[in-house]
């Protein structure tokens, strides 16, 4: 998987009074439509600041291209993955925080009135803020600055880090005012589809070995097929059957890397009981057999 399965909801952050942490993903040679960030969500902000190559991220059924220098803002709770868009190496920061990192700003009626809102999820920021106000790249550097700060981690760099975070979040909501009450209804929308899938994605994730058709996803989730494989493509950009081959050739990948397992072994942990076909699927996807991953 590319992020730690901890991330999934509850994601190992910083000590307790600065509950943020950064990750920073690298791909070197990745190919075209390679997944570079698995379907997941948390209860935590994510800014993904884009570094190196193109790619695409779908949040919330929505796709987002991304290329160097680029900030995609992902709410809490918001469904998101991500694809390469070109081949080469691919590299992007996220800056993943919790609400409560502000909590000694209750107090601050100003916070209140302008960044609070959004904090709570009453309103959300633009997904990909520059395409609706192209000033909003001038807040950038404000990111820039957090991230090396991390990498430096000078004294007090976890002090700077939440007072880049809170002026970025208040040069926005400056720049934002709450959305009108037909996009809220539109998000309500989405909220709703994202709710109800986040139980079957989390089923295929404990039960990776079980074969899943689309008939009994779709019960899962109370949706008729088509309006289940229409819904799904919509969410992650990719079929049900394509998302769930990914799943498990990355899993694979992680076991074959990471455990002492055998290939035929590996192949039953990932719902595969036919070990030539789980060699072609994982050349299918990786471009080349589980052996010489595993070299």
């Amino acid at each position: 998987m590319t992020y730690p399965k901890e991330l999934k909801e509850y994601p190992q952050l910083e000590e307790k009074t600065y509950p943020f942490r950064l990750f920073f993903n690298q791909y070197r040679d990745a190919k075209e439509e390679q997944n570079i960030l698995f379907l997941h969500w948390h209860e935590h902000f994510e800014i993904i600041v884009m570094q190196k190559g193109r790619a695409i991220f779908h949040v919330d059924s929505k796709p987002y291209e991304a290329g160097p220098g680029d900030v995609i803002i992902v709410p809490s709770g918001g469904l998101h993955v991500g694809y390469s868009l070109s081949s080469g190496d691919i590299a992007f920061v996220s800056i993943v925080f919790h609400a409560s990192l502000f909590k000694d700003r209750y107090q601050d009626s100003q916070h209140e009135q302008f960044v609070a809102p959004y904090l709570n999820n009453f309103y959300q920021f633009p997904v990909k803020p520059v395409e609706q106000n192209p000033a909003c790249s001038t807040f950038y550097p404000l990111l820039e600055t957090l991230i090396q700060e991390v990498q430096d981690k000078k004294p007090a760099f976890q002090l700077v880090v939440k007072n880049q975070l809170h002026l970025f979040f208040t040069l926005l909501s400056r720049t934002f005012p709450p959305k009108r009450m037909s996009d809220r209804h539109h998000s309500e929308r989405h909220s709703v589809n994202r709710e109800r899938f986040k139980p079957l994605l989390e089923y295929l994730e404990q039960h990776l070995d079980e074969k899943i058709t689309i008939e009994s996803a779709a019960r899962f989730v109370n949706l008729n097929p088509y309006h289940f494989c229409k819904t799904f493509k919509k969410l992650t950009g990719r079929t049900f059957i394509e998302y769930v081959n990914l799943y498990r050739v990355n899993e694979a990948e992680r076991l074959l890397l990471e455990s002492d397992m055998t290939i035929t072994e590996i192949a039953g942990k990932v719902g595969c009981d036919n070990p030539n076909y789980f060699t072609k699927l994982y050349k299918q996807y990786k471009g080349l057999t589980p052996s010489v991953a595993r070299k």
